[in-house]
Parts: structure tokens; C-alpha cells; sequence
């Protein structure tokens, strides 16, 4: 095999074996690893032959795109899946942009194919009839990387054209207002009762199918398993179908045998009057150009005599993101990922109403790193860039004096904010020109300072208020060693001073419980989700002076060996022995097929 080896982003259309093209099939089955969303592997799992599998969950795309290059590249056959299209809001994009990234070239470097797949406004489009049969475009109400106004400036476009529109990842539960909004933008140019289709989970087990119209769609259940698509003003209902005439009427009789137009006159200027070769015929085009009329140009009459107050809102506002590079868009997803996803400059954006720039990243994604990079880093117009970090009196110590609440007070002033977490500490968000010397003022009056993200994080019970401080010295080592040092993802680990183990020890990605003169140590757990669980006892009664070498041990595996974003439970089950720890499968959780979130 070839010194690199290959990139296979498949698309593999809307989930059931019948609609998966032949080219993926294959591409599925000479690769050797297989890297994608948990619930898409599970779709395909009947197609697989024993290949190597990476999957990680939602807002993990990133590390599942730069682990793909990582094996690709050192000679593997990697396939990385999508629903639907991969080029059409799927993997396709992102893996170029890390290559580019990387300085990849197409003549000496890693191999790519994209294999096409079935996207989501095809595939429902054919459950509801035949409303694409027009001009058509495909919007994602998700605001997670595209901003809002964006968003609303497109979905004005595209209404006011008289588009027939997909709306992709319309809501989720924590996105409810999107669709909301979406629907009153397009009530200002459409008729209420403008056909409207609703596909869900599309020739999967659970599809849904409901013909509705624009005026009533929102009485029925939208989730991010639905595509919604909008028809135009020509779209009809027949028969429960949804169908938008492609314009044949206008040249055609559908129901005669015998048209009025022979096949050599179709194509003539004087048969199309509503052609452009037609208006410049017309002495009076371009009149008819800017002041359109009729049922034809309904769409573009409303955009031009009378545009919603929204829409000069939405021209107004300072915060539409302006085009960027790929490769500058590129380096800001890597950023995010090394810093846990929330990018210094992105916070800024939120306090001076401008998007983060590259410059803006790089002057402050240190800071995350190391929790007291110094630099003048400043926001828009001046204003310095909002600095972000963890603080809390000590390990152990939950008690915050006055003097550090009103240091904290101070610091954060009218512009800042104080957010408590479940971590045990405070996140300080406060406009800051030098990181540096907030950190040390914080530092003298004895805080513990944190940076945010991807990084490991030492935590532990109040040690019966101090009364039973036997451990004490062990969690502050802990801290001092391991404390803030970047993880593969964001991991806990925490110490409980007594068997009670009442702070939940057992329950962290890594969980140490004093008992009996000796240390219990407990790998893997997951506190959060439908199958959450415990970590597994992997030892008991270590002593206390190999503690704290042992723990080390283990986080030093799994910085060297953890796929980026990958949780530290599912390192321990991929590896199977950590430390010389072996891994043991949990029992059987009870399956719960929900979707709930993005």
C-alpha cells in the first residue's frame, strides 16, 4: 500500500439499505476504519465486516474529521459516513478544511473521495409528492455556527424569491424560536395556505409523513429528525401530494394528445414571452424589469415595493459574520477543540457585538491552555477581549471569604459575569486587556484559577468540613500536577476523603475514595445521559504514597493515546487496559431510542 493511505467520505442517503448507492456499498467495504456519529454507525452496522470503528456523539465533527486524517495518513483505508449527501451539511467540507489546514496538496497528499449519497430534500421530497419540481434551496435553521441573522437574511431571500425552501435541523430542544421565526418571516410573502410537508426519520423505521400548510404547520411535532419543505406560489395539493408545476402550462395543453406547438417551434423566442431574449426584444424591458406584475412575479412585487421592518433591522445590525477563508475557518474549528469548544474571542463576540476573528482567537486561545497566558488581547472597537477562567478557594475548600467574594465582585463589575458550575468553582467572564495580572490578583488572595475546556480537572468533597482531612494532601497534589493540563476532552477527577464517598467520586471519568488507610480507584464513569453509570473498581487500598503515581500514570496514557474529543470512558473501553487497568463491560442498560437535543 501507498506510504498515505485514503479518504472515503460517504454519504449513505437516509438510513435503510435500499437507498444506499452501490459506490458506497463498496467504499463501506474495502475500508479498514470506520469513523462517524454514534447513531449513524448503528445504521450501518449490518454493512460492516469487522472494521475498526471510531464514533463519538454530537458536536464532536471536528475530532471525528481530524482523526480521520490521522489514519488516512499514516496508510489506512478510512471511510468517514453522513446521512444523506456528505457534501450537503455533512463530513465532505470539514474534512477538506483540516487538510487544508495541515497544508494538504491533491498531487502528493492523502487520496479523498467523496462518494454522493441521497440528501435529506430528496429523499422526503419523494414521500410528499413532487414539490421540488421548481427552483429550490435548502436552509439549516441551526445557529450553532452560522449566526442568526444570517440565517434570517437567507430565509428573506429565498421567501422573497419565491423559492420552494428545505429547512434542515428546523428545532431541537434547546433551539425552539428558530422555527417560530422562520414561519412569520415567510407569512409576510406567502400565502397562509401555501403547502407545506413535514418528513420525518425518512424511510427509516419511525418515518412520519404529514402534509400541512404554512399557516398551521407548527401544531405539528418538528424536531431535528424533520425536514421541512415550503412550496412556492405555484405549489398545489392533490390527492394528499404535494406538487409544484415546473412552468409546462404555460407552453403546454397537459391534457390534449395533440399540442398547438409543433416540436420545432417549443424553442422559439415568440413561444417564451416571458424569456429574457423576449424583454430585449421589448422596448419597454427593462420598465417591466423593475416593476414586475402579475401572478408570475408575485415574490419579487412584495420584496420591492414593500420589504419588512425586519429586513432593514437585520441590514443594520453590526454582528453579521462577513465571509472568511476556509482555511482561516479551518484553523478556528481546530482552535475550538483544543480549548473545549469555546473559543475565547467567540465570548468576546457576546459582550462587543462583533463575530470573533482569527486575531482575535490566537491573541487569547492561550489563555485556555494555561489559565494565565499574558497579552493585550483587545475585542471590537478597542474594547479588551472577554477572558474566561475557573476559580475556587481550594480543592477541598468550599467556604469563599468576603474579601475573595468581593474581589470577585470587583473583577467581574457591571460588563463581567460570575457563573457557578457543578465543578466547585466559579467561571469569571469579565472584559480583560491583561489576563496575566487578573490571574495573579486572584492567585494572592489564595484562589485555585482554572482554565475552561478540554483539560483535567481535579475536584473533592469538603472532607467532612475539613474534620476528616487524611486525603487532603493527595487532592492537593493531584491539583498541583495535573490541574489544568489539556485532556483529550474535559475530564474529571475527583476524591472523596471517606467511604461515604457522599460527593459522588465513583461517578467521575476518574474517582479515588480514601477508605481504611488506603485509596480505592475507579476508572470510567459517565455521569450524564441515558446510560450513565458508575466507574469501574479497578483497585483497592493503594497506598498512599503510590497514589498519586498511579493516577499519573493513567492520565499519561490517555493523553498519548485518546483520540481528540474523545470522553475518557470510552478511551478505557477502546483500549481495554490502562495502566495495567483492564476494562470490564457495564451490565446491560434498558435501550432508549430518543432524540432530544442537538
Amino acid at each position: 500500500m501507498s506510504p498515505l493511505g485514503k479518504l472515503l467520505v460517504i454519504g449513505f442517503g437516509p438510513g435503510d439499505m435500499e437507498h444506499i448507492t452501490k459506490r458506497a456499498l463498496d467504499a463501506l467495504a474495502e475500508s479498514e476504519v470506520i469513523i462517524g456519529y454514534n447513531t449513524y454507525v448503528d445504521l450501518i452496522r449490518p454493512l460492516l465486516n469487522g472494521q475498526e470503528i471510531v464514533r463519538t456523539g454530537m458536536t464532536e465533527e471536528v475530532s471525528r474529521a481530524q482523526e480521520a486524517v490521522r489514519q488516512a495518513e499514516m496508510g489506512k483505508k478510512v471511510a468517514v459516513i453522513s446521512s444523506g449527501d456528505a457534501g450537503v451539511y455533512g463530513m465532505a467540507g470539514l474534512v477538506y478544511e483540516v487538510l487544508m489546514q495541515k497544508g494538504w496538496r491533491r498531487e502528493d497528499g492523502v487520496e479523498v473521495e467523496v462518494v454522493p449519497g441521497i440528501s435529506a430534500i430528496q429523499s422526503c421530497a419523494s414521500l410528499l409528492g413532487a414539490p421540488v419540481m421548481h427552483d429550490a434551496c435548502t436552509i439549516s435553521l441551526s445557529d450553532h455556527l452560522t449566526p442568526w441573522e444570517t440565517i434570517v437574511k437567507r430565509v428573506e431571500a429565498a421567501a422573497s424569491a419565491d423559492f420552494v425552501i428545505a429547512l434542515y435541523n428546523p428545532r431541537s430542544g434547546r433551539r425552539t424560536r428558530q422555527i417560530v421565526e422562520t414561519q412569520s418571516i415567510l407569512l409576510r410573502y406567502r400565502d397562509p395556505q401555501t403547502p407545506v410537508g413535514l418528513v420525518k426519520s425518512a424511510y427509516r423505521e419511525r418515518q412520519q409523513v404529514i402534509v400541512t400548510t404554512l399557516e398551521d404547520m407548527l401544531n405539528h411535532d418538528i424536531g431535528m429528525l424533520t425536514t421541512v419543505i415550503i412550496g412556492n406560489s405555484s405549489t398545489t395539493v392533490y390527492d394528499g401530494l404535494i406538487v409544484t408545476p415546473r412552468g409546462y402550462q404555460r407552453k403546454y395543453t397537459l391534457d390534449a394528445t395533440e399540442q398547438a406547438l409543433k416540436p420545432h417551434q417549443r424553442l422559439r423566442t415568440e413561444a417564451e414571452p416571458w424569456s429574457l431574449g423576449a424583454q430585449e426584444d421589448t422596448p419597454q424591458a427593462g420598465a417591466a424589469q423593475t416593476t414586475p406584475a402579475g401572478p408570475s412575479a408575485s415574490g419579487a412585487a412584495v420584496a420591492t415595493q414593500a420589504r419588512p421592518q425586519a429586513m432593514a433591522a437585520v441590514q443594520a445590525t453590526t454582528a453579521v459574520q462577513t465571509g472568511a477563508a476556509p482555511a482561516s475557518l479551518a484553523a478556528e474549528a481546530l482552535s475550538r477543540l483544543a480549548v473545549g469548544g469555546k473559543l475565547p474571542g467567540e465570548a468576546n463576540a457576546r459582550w462587543s457585538g462583533q463575530a470573533p476573528t482569527a486575531e482575535s482567537t490566537a491573541r487569547t486561545s492561550a489563555v485556555a491552555g494555561a489559565g494565565a497566558a499574558s497579552g493585550m488581547a483587545t475585542g471590537g472597537f478597542g474594547k479588551p477581549a472577554l477572558f474566561e477562567v475557573g476559580v475556587s478557594p481550594g480543592v477541598g475548600n468550599k467556604k469563599f471569604t468576603a474579601r475573595q467574594m468581593a474581589l470577585l465582585a470587583e473583577v467581574a463589575g457591571d460588563d463581567g459575569e460570575l457563573e457557578y458550575s457543578p465543578d466547585h468553582q466559579i467561571v469569571l467572564r469579565v472584559p480583560c486587556a491583561d489576563p496575566e495580572e487578573l490571574v495573579g490578583r486572584l492567585r494572592d488572595e489564595r484562589f485555585i484559577v482554572m482554565p475552561i475546556g478540554d483539560v483535567f480537572k481535579v475536584k473533592a468533597c469538603d472532607f467532612c468540613n475539613m474534620e476528616k482531612d487524611d486525603a487532603v494532601p493527595v487532592a492537593e497534589h493531584l491539583q498541583v500536577v495535573l490541574g489544568g493540563l489539556q485532556a483529550p476532552k474535559e475530564t474529571s477527577i475527583a476524591l472523596n476523603g471517606c467511604g461515604m464517598a457522599c460527593y459522588g467520586a465513583v461517578l467521575e471519568d476518574i474517582g479515588i475514595v480514601y477508605r481504611k488507610g488506603g485509596y480505592d480507584l475507579f476508572l470510567g464513569g459517565k455521569k450524564f445521559g441515558r446510560n450513565a453509570h458508575a466507574a469501574q473498581p479497578v483497585a483497592e487500598g493503594i497506598p498512599g504514597d503510590q497514589i498519586t503515581d498511579i493516577v499519573e500514570n493513567v492520565i499519561a496514557e490517555y493523553k498519548e493515546k485518546g483520540h481528540p474529543n474523545e470522553r475518557f470512558h470510552k478511551f478505557f473501553k477502546r483500549v481495554g487496559v490502562v495502566a495495567g487497568f483492564r476494562h470490564e463491560d457495564a451490565p446491560a442498560t434498558v435501550e432508549v431510542n430518543a432524540v432530544c437535543g442537538d
